[in-house]
């Protein structure tokens, strides 16, 4: 397993990668921040359909150094970037753009994200942003499906709102680096990542609801129960500027203007509806809940989870409101309509202090995502498995999907044999090896070291 990463760590990180950007730039930076990627507890595809979620930031994350240029500088007003992350295996990767001359597309890589920050930010009335020279360093896995690119978003958003006196909130930090995203990079994400990545507490995982941005940090006790949450990487990479995910997200799109709302988190769930809308993988009494505070108190029956020997296909055959909808549509509201439910009741389940119920709710949603949205994988599919064969909880894929990580609710006591199991099963279908790590919910983003 690799090791848990500490404050002592992460301040000895930034104290060399304050000297590196010294060595590469030849003066200091102005500061120093992190922003951590996220793992997805569950509410997968919910966050564009105005819905729930429960992310929490992990001990993972994305650190820049950043000075901002002067006027007198040479080439003020362009900005200067170097990273880390090297897909050519040099020791930088470099990049280069003019401030004023960002148009969507007109950066692409790793750099793509600093450059849609400042492409937003220059769109702000009164917002100037000058040229700024940047070193990035991260921890998070790029492709695993953690958030690495919002991890880089909002550690930039973060530096500049901090330098430039913004003053902006993380509400507004929020839905700028979404727009980022999906204005400047091309990626039709929702607002989850980025909030997760901002709002996160350790110890806690962020109950999020997705129109209003009202959230609440829900304890995550997992040292308590003697649990970890286990990562497994399949190398399988996926990005969200691909074609499956935004065929997902107009799917969605479609089916609510079909039904005639504003969003799928609109269509009413009452008792009546529940058959056709939730069916074995849950069920959510009254209708649909407004705020995360209207959601918080829900009850209703536990949505169903298959044994942990493995993962069985939902029954669709239900008929009801949604036979307007064509089968594969159907399917997909169905999804957002269970998982939604499975949100509120895992928040129920982890204020009673029930990891046992969370761990059926999060198995429960991989087989949502995997028969009912269709965006799990085989490689997921043999993990989370794989890890409920060998005596975890629950486990899911987390992330977007198309490839990414899958996650383990696991006894400490038997991560070793539940990680043997993945990595056996994978040597045995000839696939790429895994990477296995835990995590822990970690802090939000903030300021390390203030330089000059």
């Amino acid at each position: 397993m690799n090791h848990q990463p500490t404050q002592h760590d992460e301040r000895t990180r930034a104290e060399r990668l304050t000297h590196r950007f010294t060595e590469l730039f030849g003066h200091a930076p102005h500061g120093v921040w992190r922003a951590p990627g996220r793992v997805n507890l569950i509410g997968e595809h919910t966050d564009y359909n105005d819905g729930f979620v429960l992310p929490f930031a992990i001990d993972r994350a994305a650190m820049v150094a950043v000075r901002l240029k002067q006027p007198s500088d040479p080439r003020a007003g362009t900005a200067d970037l170097a990273s880390t992350y090297s897909p050519d295996g040099g020791e930088f990767s470099r990049a280069t753009f003019t401030v004023s001359e960002l148009t969507p597309g007109s950066v692409d890589g790793w750099a793509a994200y600093p450059a849609g920050v400042v492409y937003v930010l220059a769109g702000l009335g009164g917002a100037e942003v000058p040229g700024f020279e940047l070193l990035l360093d991260s921890t998070v896995p790029v492709g695993a499906g953690l958030s690495s690119s919002h991890a880089v978003e909002v550690a930039t958003i973060v530096a500049l709102n901090d330098l430039l006196g913004l003053g902006l909130s993380h509400s507004d930090l929020a839905h700028l680096t979404q727009r980022a995203e999906n204005e400047f990079v091309g990626a039709p994400t929702g607002i989850m990542d980025q909030s997760a990545s901002l709002m996160g507490r350790a110890g806690g995982a962020l109950f999020l609801d997705c129109r209003t941005l009202e959230s609440e940090i829900v304890p995550l006790p997992l040292a308590e129960h003697g649990l970890s949450v286990l990562v497994i990487d399949t190398k399988v990479a996926h990005s969200h500027a691909d074609g499956g995910y935004a065929a997902r997200r107009t799917s969605c799109e479609r089916a609510a203007a079909t039904l005639g709302v504003t969003s799928l988190r609109d269509i009413p769930i009452g008792d009546d509806a529940a058959p056709a809308t939730i069916s074995a993988t849950g069920s959510v009494p009254g209708s649909a809940p407004n705020t995360a505070a209207d959601a918080a108190p829900a009850t209703g029956p536990v949505p169903g989870a298959p044994p942990n020997k493995g993962t069985s296909r939902t029954d669709l055959s239900a008929p009801g409101p949604l036979d307007v909808l064509d089968d594969e549509t159907a399917r997909r509201v169905r999804h957002v309509l269970s998982e939604n439910g499975r949100v509120l009741e895992t928040v129920r389940r982890l204020r009673q202090g029930d990891l046992s119920g969370v761990g059926e709710l999060m198995t429960a949603s991989h087989v949502s995502l995997r028969d009912d949205y269709e965006v799990s994988c085989l490689e997921l599919d043999l993990a989370v498995d794989a890890a409920l064969n060998t005596g975890a909880i629950g486990a899911r894929m987390t992330g977007g999907g198309f490839g990414g990580s899958a996650i383990a609710l696991v006894h400490k006591s038997q991560l070793d044999q539940v990680r043997d199991a993945v990595l056996r099963i994978f040597a045995d279908h000839e696939l790429q090896t895994p990477d296995t790590f835990t995590v822990l919910p970690a802090d939000g983003a903030q300021r390390i070291v203030m330089g000059e």
